[in-house]
């Protein structure tokens, strides 16, 4: 290898590499944590080294050169080999110390996290969590998070997944908005019912479905992905809404829909690394405490 006929800097490569992919300075120094000008100025030293202009700048967004899309594509294959390196690397790692970072959704990160990373926290004191908490999926493959606890089996080869058990989802409400619709004492009475929902209700809507129910988008009038805002607006009498049974025993405001009333939903709890990181230490000894403490949530 000609080592002289490298003349660029890989962290200016990442620059322009992340801010292309995410569209803007601003997104990309927030996933690099770094300033947005010390981004820009990383961005215009790669333009001065390699000699060509990457980016088309305007006043409200950024637009690749030719030249840009060009190398886009060998800077990706290039990512994912710095990727594929820090992976391996950090699967070597004996120590019991350094940081994990833990990816789960919002009402996994409020309800049921806490108590095991207490615990922990008191037995390894030496490990540091990062928790991201996110309903959507983190990609493990590029690094978004060394542990996800998830509602699906994950299809990659790269990664380790054990399954915790199956989930049973209950709808809940407060007394109060029940009430009404338990008096009925039929199925019928329901049709008027409210379900708080996430934005895109079809799913929950074909699983009534299922169950010989015809619900439309007139029944989740209240929406939101934020689920401990949805929890909220189900305490104020505002509809109902799915919550597993341990979440919602939390809650002494809410009860239990009867069973004969409402179809449960089933959702299967998976715990996921990467197959490298599986053998560093200090992820194998989280994922075993993870996977111990949340295994009974899945017990039928």
């Amino acid at each position: 290898m000609n080592w002289k006929s490298i003349s660029f800097d890989w962290n200016r490569t990442r620059a322009f590499l992340a801010t292309a992919e995410l569209g803007s300075l601003s997104a990309a120094a927030k996933s690099l944590r770094l300033t947005q000008p010390t981004l820009s100025r990383q961005v215009s030293a790669l333009e001065d080294e390699l000699g060509v202009a990457l980016f088309e700048r305007s006043a409200h967004k950024l637009q690749l050169t030719p030249s840009g899309i060009e190398l886009l594509n060998i800077a990706r294959e290039m990512g994912d080999v710095a990727h594929k390196f820090s992976m391996a690397a950090n699967g070597q790692s004996q120590d019991l110390e350094g940081v994990v970072v833990i990816s789960a959704c919002q009402l996994d990160a409020v309800y049921r996290l806490p108590p095991i990373l207490s615990k922990l926290r008191h037995e390894e004191p030496s490990i540091s969590i990062e928790l991201v908490v996110t309903n959507d999926v983190s990609d493990l493959k590029r690094r978004d998070a060394d542990i996800a606890i998830r509602s699906f089996q994950p299809t990659q080869p790269s990664l380790i997944a054990k399954k915790l058990g199956d989930e049973q989802v209950y709808l809940y409400g407060t007394r109060e908005y029940l009430q009404p619709f338990l008096d009925l004492g039929a199925i019928e009475g329901f049709q008027d019912v409210q379900i708080i929902g996430f934005g895109n209700n079809s799913q929950i809507i074909e699983q009534f479905a299922k169950h010989g129910w015809q619900l439309t988008e007139d029944n989740f009038k209240l929406s939101t992905e934020f689920q401990p805002a949805q929890l909220e607006l189900c305490k104020q009498h505002l509809g109902l809404m799915y919550l597993p049974e341990d979440i919602a025993n939390k809650e002494p405001q809410l009860v239990r829909v009867p069973n004969e009333f409402f179809p449960v939903m089933q959702i299967p709890l998976w715990l996921v690394c990467h197959e490298e990181l599986r053998t560093n230490l200090r992820v194998r000894r989280v994922f075993d405490l993870l996977a111990a403490e949340l295994a009974v949530l899945g017990d039928p």
